[in-house]
């Protein structure tokens, strides 16, 4: 690809990447999706999204220095989400905008975010939700459209911040107590119920009734990026209550939008 013009005024340098294509059907990207880059370093993260044949791309690489460096132009589809779905989507490069973070992630020590980086990915995220129009609930983590797959951005994101500044959906999570769970093998339903809700909210998850490995880790995504405290893809009572109280917050909308 040529150089381009960046689509955020805040991007400070542009490294075109070969590696995208067409939205599929004219789709206009309604979804940030938050990935970290989980390299050792930041040369190989680069190199990795902006090399031909690597099959992988991003819009954005957010540093951790907070500089920002646009790959692809936003109208176009990048690669970055691989096998995923949310909310009966499946095709989750064709509606979203992605944005890699700097970070070594789990399998490299799996450092803190710096304050100046994520400074940088709220402001880049404000911009394209007000120039896209992209509502709050739309902000999602890697691990959420494919948490069989990726844990990234992961437990030490702190998007709690990012809700302070309007990106993003979040409440505070239900406090963690000695209760009554569901795991792994359960079968009743309570378990169907709580498959329901947790496809309500967007998650790709089978409702069937039965606390299934697929089950165990939508939960882990769900607590990795909404109650941290604990991630054990224990469905407890404070996992319930957060998603809870998640779906009685979201636009009546975009719970149906999520149940086609």
């Amino acid at each position: 690809m040529k150089a381009f013009t960046p689509d955020s005024s805040i991007a400070s340098d542009v490294i075109p990447s070969p590696n995208y294509g067409e939205r599929n059907n004219g789709r206009a990207p309604d979804m940030i999706l938050l990935h970290y880059t989980g390299m050792p370093d930041v040369e190989g993260a680069i190199a990795q999204l902006c090399t031909p044949g690597t099959d992988v791309s991003a819009h954005y690489i957010v540093l951790e220095d907070g500089r920002i460096v646009q790959c692809v132009p936003e109208a176009k589809r990048a690669w970055h989400a691989g096998v995923s779905s949310w909310a009966g989507e499946d095709d989750i490069n064709s509606c979203s905008i992605g944005i890699e973070i700097v970070n070594r992630g789990h399998d490299w020590g799996y450092p803190d975010y710096p304050l100046r980086q994520i400074a940088a990915v709220i402001a880049l995220c404000r911009g394209i939700m007000l120039r896209r129009n992209i509502a709050g609930h739309r902000v999602l983590g890697h691990s959420d459209v494919a948490p069989s797959r990726k844990k990234d951005p992961g437990e030490k994101f702190p998007w709690h911040s990012l809700a302070n500044s309007g990106v993003g959906h979040w409440v505070q999570p239900a406090p963690i107590v000695r209760g009554e769970l569901m795991q792994l093998g359960s079968i009743s339903d309570d378990v169907m119920n709580m498959q329901t809700a947790f496809a309500k909210y967007g998650y790709g998850i089978p409702v069937t009734g039965k606390y299934d490995g697929a089950t165990m880790e939508v939960v882990s995504a769900f607590q990795r990026h909404f109650r941290p405290a604990k991630i054990d893809g224990v469905c407890d009572r404070s996992t319930m209550e957060t998603l809870h109280a998640l779906l009685a917050s979201l636009p009546a909308e975009a719970v149906n939008m999520a149940t086609k």
